[in-house]
Order: structure tokens, then sequence, then C-alpha cells
């Protein structure tokens, strides 16, 4: 029987509005999920429930078909791990591992090769009389994550279990991670406030805000297709505007700013307002308007800021006309490498390449 996991129509409320509001999604079996939202938004609530120690009001949470609402937590074909870990530091590496299989009550002689097997599918190998205090934290990760897979369950929750990390560490368990849920073929769900995060290593991501999701897609749609103005704005980096619509023209209509910037945007939706979200990298610079071709916004301006940051560096430019000030990603090659601050340069980007909503949206 496939071990998915199907949420259906959950609320939950402390006392207040909904802490979770009517959500309910799928996630198929052998499949890598998260749940990417800002801190308040739910989510962490909405796994709560599905581990077992928090209750929903109403709706239902299925594993394989069967539904778990109303069993204790260590009934459920469920396991998870937190973003302290919860390792146990007076037990060793092997002891950690195993805790889970002698609660459930399994002999010495059915225990040590599966803890064994499991340290080396996790290159963890000898590490099995080693004290946690001796692990690097990427170590502690992966015991975390041997002692949750031992037990073989239908799904493994994880609650930011990167979180604690410093930033190159976590750059490279998300990618571990990601081989690991590949490797064992187990169901993951994933919570993060971490856009790379979810990105990285999912193949479905849900966008949490208030209680409720706003999308859910895979990383590519979330990014290039946003389907609501927080999505836009929560998943990677754009510049928003907001303008009235001053000329429609099938589904193209010109914006202009309170500002005065004119632009032109892919939009069939109604309404005299409208707001736009272009990403920074979907822009092009250039030293003069005709490097720009045919693209349908071209603005003169004044580079007020060159940004540093390695492959994601980009450049502030103050537009010439209205003094609006742009981030524009900066080319990794070429000569706009030369750019210096007080350079005037021409910024531009097709009108298809914005995500347009209603301004009330």
């Amino acid at each position: 029987m496939s071990k998915d996991l199907d949420v259906q129509n959950v609320v939950k409320s402390f006392g207040g509005p909904p802490a979770v509001d009517g959500v309910g999604f799928h996630v198929p079996e052998g499949s890598f999920f998260s749940i990417l939202g800002p801190s308040g938004c739910g989510k962490t609530t909405l796994m709560r429930m599905i581990a077992g120690f928090i209750e929903p009001d109403s709706g239902s949470i299925t594993v394989a078909g069967k539904s778990i609402l109303g069993l204790a937590p260590n009934r459920r074909p469920v396991n998870m791990v937190f973003q302290n870990l919860a390792l146990f530091p007076m037990m060793n590496v092997a002891e950690n591992v195993a805790y889970g299989l002698k609660c459930r009550g399994e002999s010495a002689g059915e225990i040590a090769p599966k803890v064994d097997r499991i340290l080396g599918r996790v290159g963890l190998t000898g590490f099995g009389d080693r004290g946690v205090h001796q692990l690097s934290g990427g170590q502690k990760q992966r015991v975390a994550i041997a002692r949750c897979l031992v037990l073989e369950p239908a799904l493994v929750l994880l609650d930011e279990p990167l979180g604690a990390l410093d930033l190159k560490l976590r750059e490279h368990m998300k990618i571990e991670l990601k081989q690991l849920q590949g490797e064992f073929g187990t169901t993951f769900a994933y919570i993060t406030h971490d856009q790379s995060e979810a990105l990285v290593m999912s193949d479905q991501v849900a966008v949490m805000a208030r209680g409720r999701f706003e999308q859910v897609g895979s990383p590519r749609e979330l990014y290039y297709r946003p389907a609501t103005p927080f999505v836009a704005g929560f998943v990677g980096q754009s510049v928003r505007w907001v303008g009235k619509v001053e000329q429609r023209d099938g589904g193209w209509v010109l914006l202009r700013t309170a500002e005065g910037l004119g632009m032109v945007a892919a939009w069939d939706g109604a309404g005299d307002e409208a707001q736009l979200f272009v990403r920074p990298e979907a822009m092009q610079l250039a030293r003069t308007e005709a490097e720009l071709g045919t693209l349908e916004n071209r603005f003169e301006g004044t580079l007020t800021n060159l940004l540093f940051d390695g492959a994601a560096s980009s450049v502030l430019i103050a537009e010439r006309a209205t003094g609006t000030e742009v981030r524009v990603a900066l080319p990794q090659s070429g000569p706009m490498l030369q750019l210096v601050q007080g350079d005037i340069v021409w910024f531009g980007w097709a009108g298809e390449a914005g995500a347009c909503f209603a301004a009330d949206a």
C-alpha cells in the first residue's frame, strides 16, 4: 500500500483567529514536500498536528489511507527531527540510534546490525562508540536522521532542522538531506522559513501565510509563476511597483507609478491599479539604450551603489526622470563588471518578465 500523506481541511485555533485555517494537501510516497512561510504563519502547528502532539479542531489526516487522528505520537507511522535534534548526551551514537528500537522491544541481536547498517548509509561507519559531544554539527544532524530512519517510518517530519547550523554547513546539509531522502525513498515533510532550503530540496513546496496555503507547486512554478502577491514577494528577490493602469491592449497594460515611472506588463486582470513584481535577474544592464534591443521597458539611470555578494551581486540604480531606485542583478562576466558608483547606465526588461496582480490582491 502506498505510504502517502493526505491532509484535508485541517483547522486549529487557540482561542483567536485560526492558526491553521482549512489547510489541505497531498504528499505522494517517496517525495520531498516542504512548507515554507514566515514565523507565525502556522507551519509548526500544522506539523505538530501530523506528529500527534496536538489534535486539530476539525479535518482529517491519513497516512497510507488510514486515519492517524487520536493516535499517540509513538503509535503513528511518523518520526520527527527537531531543530535542537534532541540527542541524548549521556548516550553514544549507536545508543542514540538504537533508542527507538529498544523502546519498540527489539532484542540486542536484532538492533545491532540495523544500527550498523543505518550508520553506514548516512556516512557514519565507525562512529557508533563516539559521544555526542565529539560530533560536528553536520554529524549530529545525520545521527538524528539515522535515529528516525532506522525505525522505517512511513513519514519523516523535519522542523527547521538546519536552523542552528552556520551558513556554510547549512548549504552542505541541504544537499546531503536531499541525497539521503532520495536514497532511502522515505517521504519527507519539511518546514522552514528559509526559501533556499525549500527550493533546493523539495519536489513540491507549499507557501503558507496567515494559516493558509497561498500556493502549492514545484520550486520552478513558485519562482517563475507565483499565484499571489505574497508568493511573488516572499519567494526569491523581487522589485515591486504599484501603479495606475493608464492603457490596456489585449493582455498588456501600461502602468504609471506615483513617481511617474511608466512600464509595460503582461496582465489580463481587472482593476484600475496593479502591482508588478520583477526579479532583479530578469533585468538587463547596458551602457546604451540600443544594447537593450526590443525590450518593452527601458530606462536610464545613475548607479548609486554596488552590492557585492559573489554570484548574487547587484547594483542600485536611480532612474533619471523620477529618481526611483531599482535593484538590478550584476552579470557575472562581461563589461558590466567594470561598473563603478556614479556611472550612467541603462536597464530594462521584457513586458512578460514580471508578475502582475491587482493592487489590493
